[in-house]
């Protein structure tokens, strides 16, 4: 089966697979796991943040920073079809009790007026705007990539209106490598920053929240009461320092097949419209006589794995176990399909 459903579905490489089983353990609640600490140091260090807290999934990572950055009876100002709103399970008002003002746009970006125009003016009967939450690249927005202007102007704004930033940095690494910004100039825009391990860089699982000592610290007391503290972490530590270490540069190779996946889907009949390929996902829609699932179907029965993410949207995802021999097998199976009506 080629799997395009998601750039989770990597497994790990037999090299790091070789860094976990020999990784130096210790029993991290009590912050003694020598190879979770060298985790979060580097990738502090990477971004230019004071410390990281390691945890088993980027929807903890952003769950704890929207907790730590708010109290109940707050708001924060986020798009509507960000992950942290759309696909954490209404995590903002489960865990943090707080209220949300969503934005529109094209491609899930937020822009300097959007913050200026939701802040709520301090009134007995309306909630404290107190954080703005970005995303990038943006899962919805098909891979989109801010600009590091946009980001900086973002920045600039929620800084002289006394807001906290804090990132979704799902596929941050992406971002970075298609947009040719660095970890410094990220860091240096947000009071907080989730990175995931287990998408593009190819780890079995884990992310980081990268912030100042001090929120880190209380990340820390609320990973534990959200059920995030683990002992001997380090196993997967060990990969996720392997993947920063060796999977970074190649996601440019993930990108290219990405966007011969959207040439490919241009010449097909069935294909109504794709949005632009920027970085490893590809979001096309089928015309009105073919439902996604049917395209979803037809690619299964040729061993082909993909996801719809409604009755019309499709989205492809690449990843370092998909090769140039899969992309033309999925190249020739799209040219080969054909549907009634």
């Amino acid at each position: 089966m080629i799997d395009l459903r998601s750039d989770t579905v990597t497994r790990p490489s037999a090299a790091m697979k070789e860094a976990m089983m020999n990784a130096p353990l210790g029993d991290d609640v009590f912050a003694e796991d020598t190879t979770v600490i060298r985790l979060e140091k580097m990738a502090a260090e990477m971004f230019g943040m004071e410390a990281a807290l390691f945890c088993p999934s980027g929807t903890m990572t952003n769950q704890i920073a929207v907790k730590a950055h708010t109290q109940p009876l707050d708001e924060l100002i986020i798009h509507k079809l960000s992950h942290i709103y759309y696909y954490e399970v209404g995590g903002i008002a489960f865990n943090s009790g707080v209220s949300v003002k969503l934005c529109d746009g094209p491609k899930g970006f937020l822009r300097p007026e959007d913050v200026t125009n939701n802040i709520l003016p301090d009134h007995d009967w309306f909630p404290n705007t107190s954080l703005v939450c970005l995303e990038n690249t943006t899962n919805k927005g098909g891979g989109a990539c801010y600009e590091l202007d946009n980001l900086q102007a973002i920045a600039k704004t929620c800084q002289e209106a006394g807001l906290k930033l804090h990132l979704d940095g799902a596929r941050l690494f992406n971002a970075m490598v298609e947009k040719k910004y660095t970890g410094l100039q990220i860091g240096e825009l947000f009071d907080s920053i989730s990175i995931c391990l287990s998408k593009g860089l190819g780890a079995p699982v884990g992310s980081l929240l990268l912030a100042d000592g001090k929120l880190i610290k209380k990340a820390r007391k609320i990973r534990k009461v959200l059920g995030g503290g683990m002992r001997q972490a380090g196993i997967i530590a060990a990969a996720g320092i392997y993947a920063l270490e060796h999977n970074i540069a190649r996601l440019v190779d993930d990108h290219k097949r990405a966007k011969v996946l959207g040439q490919c889907l241009e010449q097909q009949p069935y294909i109504a419209g794709i949005r632009p390929v920027e970085t490893n996902l590809v979001i096309f829609e089928t015309i009105d006589s073919v439902d996604a699932s049917e395209l979803t179907s037809a690619l299964r029965e040729r061993e082909i794995a993909i996801v719809n993410m409604d009755s019309s949207l499709v989205r492809f995802a690449t990843h370092l176990d998909f090769d140039d021999e899969m992309l033309d097998k999925v190249c020739t199976v799209l040219d080969s399909l054909h549907f009634a009506g």
